[in-house]
């Protein structure tokens, strides 16, 4: 390619992909919590200008939207493999946990889970955004546990949620894996008592 004078290729400058700014961002959103990514933030990681940024997203919480649906198709826990028909019920949820407890100490600077740490940000919108997700998620496992145990299903769900909560809270307050996992084992073992075989 033939430059100019300054150096630089002629021609157009190479455009932007948006699903490249989406992957930045959710490494970003992950790591850091929504509240704290500016959209000078990821301007600069993707080196793109601002205008830029508002043509393709429309917003910081455009672009939440975005990362939340990638999270939630290609980073976020598996229940469909997990939550197995032909399995007991306890002995899944409590994989699930074990899941829940090795992706959120994967990554020591995006630990915990995206959805459940964006249901605490100070943002409204973006808040209502990952509580969708979240709301999703347990609609799952309540389903799940209703097509064995109906009577069991609600109390459940909600044991397994709040142990999902906890996790990501202490491995974004810097537990390693061994701790979570012991965790998420007490957990198992108490939902075998609870639910029957």
């Amino acid at each position: 390619m033939v430059g100019t004078k300054s150096g630089r290729p002629r021609g157009r400058p190479r455009r932007f992909n948006p699903d490249d700014a989406v992957a930045a961002a959710k490494e970003l959103f992950h790591a850091r919590g929504y509240d704290a990514v500016s959209v000078t933030d990821v301007t600069e990681a993707l080196g793109i200008n601002p205008p830029s940024f508002y043509a393709a997203f429309g917003s910081k919480l455009g672009l939440y939207a975005r990362v939340l649906e990638r999270y939630a198709d290609n980073g976020a826990i598996p229940f469909a493999e997990i939550l197995r028909p032909d399995r007991p019920v306890a002995e899944c949820l409590a994989a699930l946990l074990e899941g829940a407890a090795r992706r959120y100490a994967a990554e020591p600077t995006m630990a915990g889970c995206m959805v459940v740490e964006g249901t605490r940000c100070h943002d409204a919108e973006a808040r209502d955004a990952a509580r969708a997700y979240n709301v999703a998620a347990e609609a799952v496992i309540r389903d799940y546990v209703a097509a064995r145990h109906p009577e069991e299903a609600e109390r459940v769900t909600d044991f397994v949620a709040t142990t999902m909560f906890g996790l990501s809270a202490k491995a974004r307050g810097g537990h390693g894996l061994d701790k979570l996992l012991s965790t998420a084992r007490l957990a198992g073992s108490a939902l075998a008592s609870a639910i029957p075989a």
